[in-house]
């Protein structure tokens, strides 16, 4: 029941009432309607001074929603028995879909200067739990379109932009067809970074990617069916097909106490290729970045600790505009640089080391053309 306030003292509301409409020049003329409006608003001012001398009483849970509780399997309130599981179902199936938004920083880093970029990362934060002390190695297949539109749009510096993917983490000797990948969207809205992935065989992988399509069976949750709805959509519309593979060997840190939302990580030897496009081929790759250069990426969900900044400084690593994607498209001679695009701080690194300029770590050509001769496979990797 609604309680009431205090009564307005309505007398002490003096207004002066001009009803004579042969009086031009008066103040104001206010009828009933405007009387009664006034006077409900200064009443309204009186009740929120005295409010501070109510009485307050917190509403208790079940003053809220008087209806008893229901427990799993009650039939007295109209629950199916089966309602419970079916929704712990839903539930559980939701986390095949993840979600960031994050801000991202890149670096190049020298080979010569990982050793102390490593033991700076390992006194403030802690090892993924997957990568260990060697890392893990990371396959990616791009999909674009004809004419690479995903790639044009970050090369221009389009503030929304977003490319589609399929990655795997291991080796090629754990792929099979049942294994779990990641379907991903990954975005960009001004600077922040914003990706979406949903694990799935790598089978229905595939198919979700394809003309072919794919159609989920059991129970999926309405996030992750808008997900896949998204990405076929988007294969469909675009006629996206694979463009590139990109590989890589990366070494993670996560942040502890105030530093939760922080991740680091350090990607060595950038391969790729622009054919056969299977995630477990054995197809030779070819090195898109100097095997000397490895690319720091900073992550933080807010703001970035003074303690990363300044490490980057003292080893005057600086921030460069790098993409594994848009590295791949240019060593294949998939596409040109856009003649829009100022020459960035990649290309001016990358010419140095071509050049073989003093202080820098001679390694190839802009285009790097060398043939990545390290191991991907567990049973040459454990020689």
């Amino acid at each position: 029941m609604c309680r009431a306030g205090p009564p307005a003292n309505v007398e002490s509301i003096h207004v002066r009432l001009h009803v004579s409409s042969r009086h031009k020049d008066s103040p104001c003329r206010v009828g009933f309607l405007g009387v009664h409006l006034l006077a409900r608003c200064r009443s309204s001012r009186r009740r929120a001074a005295d409010k501070r001398s109510w009485p307050v009483r917190p509403l208790s849970r079940r003053a809220v929603d008087p209806r008893p509780r229901p427990t799993p399997g009650d039939r007295s309130t109209g629950e199916e028995p089966n309602a419970h599981a079916a929704s712990s179902a839903r539930t559980a199936t939701a986390s095949r879909l993840h979600a960031f938004n994050r801000f991202e920083i890149k670096y190049l880093v020298p080979q010569d200067q990982a050793d102390e970029l490593r033991a700076e990362l390992v006194r403030h934060m802690d090892a993924d739990a997957y990568s260990g002390d060697a890392g893990y190695p990371i396959t990616s297949v791009y999909y674009d379109t004809a004419h690479l539109k995903f790639y044009w749009e970050k090369i221009e510096g389009l503030k929304f932009r977003r490319k589609l993917r399929v990655r795997h983490y291991g080796t090629a000797d754990d792929l099979t067809p049942e294994s779990d990948v990641f379907v991903e969207i990954k975005q960009r809205v001004n600077r922040v970074t914003q990706k979406r992935r949903v694990s799935l065989p790598y089978r229905d992988a595939l198919a979700l990617c394809s003309p072919e399509g794919y159609e989920p069976t059991g129970e999926i949750s309405n996030r992750e069916r808008a997900f896949l709805d998204e990405v076929s959509t988007l294969v469909g519309e675009l006629d996206l097909r694979p463009t590139v593979t990109t590989g890589y060997h990366r070494e993670a840190w996560v942040g502890r106490e105030a530093d939760l939302g922080l991740r680091v990580t350090l990607d060595h030897r950038l391969r790729g290729r622009d054919r056969d496009f299977h995630l477990s081929s054995e197809s030779v790759n070819r090195l898109t970045l100097p095997p000397r250069l490895s690319v720091l990426e900073v992550k933080a969900n807010e703001r970035v600790p003074g303690w990363v900044t300044d490490l980057t400084a003292r080893m005057s690593l600086d921030v460069v505009r790098i993409s594994k994607y848009c590295q791949s498209v240019q060593a294949f001679g998939l596409a040109p640089r856009s003649t829009m695009h100022a020459p960035d701080e990649v290309d001016a690194i990358l010419r140095d080391e071509s050049a073989g300029a003093p202080g820098t770590a001679t390694a190839g050509p802009i285009h790097p053309g060398g043939v990545d001769a390290a191991a991907t496979r567990k049973s040459v990797l454990a020689r």
